[in-house]
């Protein structure tokens, strides 16, 4: 319990102190927000800060820094330093700059913030590249809970069912205006994943598990059970919401459009972040308790479970009753679904940027909404007509979600440059080559779906993509100076 009480210390420590450093670089000031300047009432909507602040959390939270956490923590405690460090430095960075870059910009959706700084072509390969990003979350956190709320229903509400009724609610979310569902149902489930989470904490240090710890026995050394899934890259895939995720990008226009001050700026984008760090933190523990702690192993397989959910479900009733059954079911299913439908309503917002067409009316909403829902329902027969369809969706979801954060990275990097902030621009480039290296590597290693190279390799594969990575960027940068 040390090391993880620790990490909890460190990660607040991080939004007071390290956060407070990023908001200066950045330098927010008393501009007029385009929710001030623009207001449509359907996108650009002023909102209350701590309602912004909550629907930010949600959109980015989802399941991802439970699962996430969950399926990291079978690496050992290393993961616990990965969430730290990357939500502070990471992921917490890449939300605040490209949140505040929207934010000066009209709310400008990424593929257009990327383009803006790393060139037309770039742009047009991200636009592309989010809109495939977004249908598959939206099928990813389709199928989740309507698998889920398929065995806790009569067997006459099968997959199918599930899904075409989440599917109807997530055409609702998209057409109607922000504020009129999710300005209203957000908070409430957000608050409700957040008190999941404290609930569980307060069971942390009532029951005192043996968790392992740093100088433990395991040590930092890898605890996984498969023998070809190292530390690197694996580790830094599956624990992409705790820590960076180049989704949450593509949310933070959507709140850059309601907000009514750039001084709020650090709480939303930057302390949203944090608190799922912290959420990631929490569930890793307890999915360490349940790795090791002899009560919980007695309910489960211990390390060998693979399902999530499983383990949710397992920690959630034993340490808190019908009521946590009850929020499990809750976060387990609310959570991905509200990421879901935000997911193609920021689709939708990044067509009609491409287009060039106004949101207003309802009719033009739909005309892109359409094509986007067939995208999706495509992909989601493709997963349930095989048996691996679903796992071999859910890799490139991941691998394409850290992508994307590489993506945003060198373009908050060149941004730094070209503003002129001195040597500030390393706390994005740092974070930007060693996300290179991580995608980079595990395209080339991953069994199915990647190259299937020897993972004995990582470190040539990770040296070049740094190398090649830097080249570029410092050719780039000598050619500006000249």
């Amino acid at each position: 319990m040390i090391s993880f009480t620790l990490c909890l210390l460190v990660l607040v420590a991080g939004y007071l102190l390290y956060g407070r450093f990023v908001e200066r670089i950045f330098g927010p000031d008393d501009r007029k927000t385009p929710a001030l300047t623009r207001p449509d009432g359907m996108d650009y909507v002023p909102l209350p800060t701590w309602k912004v602040y909550m629907i930010q959390f949600l959109n980015i939270a989802g399941t991802g820094p439970i699962f996430g956490a969950i399926m990291g923590a079978k690496y050992g405690t290393s993961a616990y330093i990965w969430i730290v460090v990357g939500s502070i430095f990471f992921g917490a960075t890449h939300d605040y700059f490209s949140g505040m870059i929207s934010l000066r910009n009209n709310g400008e959706s990424l593929p257009e913030q990327v383009g803006r700084y790393l060139g037309r072509n770039t742009k047009l390969v991200m636009r592309i590249f989010t809109i495939f990003l977004m249908i598959l979350v939206g099928a990813v956190f389709v199928y989740t809970p309507s698998d889920l709320l398929a065995n806790l229903t009569p067997n006459s509400l099968d997959v199918v069912f599930w899904i075409t009724v989440v599917f109807l609610y997530y055409l609702i979310a998209t057409l109607l205006p922000i504020d009129k569902l999710i300005g209203k149902v957000y908070p409430l489930f957000g608050a409700a994943l957040l008190f999941m989470a404290v609930g569980i904490l307060v069971m942390l240090y009532i029951n005192q598990p043996a968790l392992p710890e740093f100088w433990g026995a395991q040590g930092l050394n890898n605890t996984y059970p498969a023998d070809n899934f190292p530390i690197f890259p694996f580790m830094f895939v599956s624990i992409a919401c705790g820590a960076i995720s180049g989704f949450h990008a593509t949310q933070s226009p959507l709140m850059a459009r309601c907000m009514k001050s750039e001084r709020h700026g650090r709480r939303i984008f930057y302390g949203a972040m944090i608190t799922e760090g912290l959420v990631a933190l929490i569930w890793a523990a307890a999915a360490n308790a349940y790795f090791y702690e002899p009560s919980l192993l007695e309910i489960g397989k211990g390390i060998h479970e693979n399902n999530p959910g499983v383990i949710v479900d397992a920690i959630t009733k034993n340490w808190l009753g019908l009521a946590g059954g009850v929020l499990a079911i809750l976060g387990v299913v609310a959570a991905p679904i509200t990421t879901g439908d935000t997911a193609f309503r920021s689709a939708r917002l990044i067509v009609a940027d491409i287009l060039g067409m106004e949101q207003k009316s309802l009719h033009k909403r739909l005309y892109i909404c359409v094509p986007l829902f067939l995208a999706a329902i495509g992909l989601l027969l493709f997963s349930l007509s095989d048996k691996e369809g679903f796992n071999l969706i859910w890799r490139y979801f991941a691998w394409a979600n850290q992508t994307l954060a590489v993506f945003t990275l060198w373009a908050l990097t060149v941004y730094l440059v070209r503003n002129k902030k001195g040597c500030y621009y390393l706390v994005t480039l740092i974070p930007a080559c060693f996300m290179t290296a991580v995608c980079f590597t595990y395209i080339c290693v991953e069994p199915k779906g990647g190259f299937g190279w020897s993972p004995h390799h990582v470190g040539w594969f990770a040296a070049a993509a740094i190398v090649i990575a830097l080249g570029w960027f410092y050719r780039w940068k000598l050619k500006k100076a000249a």
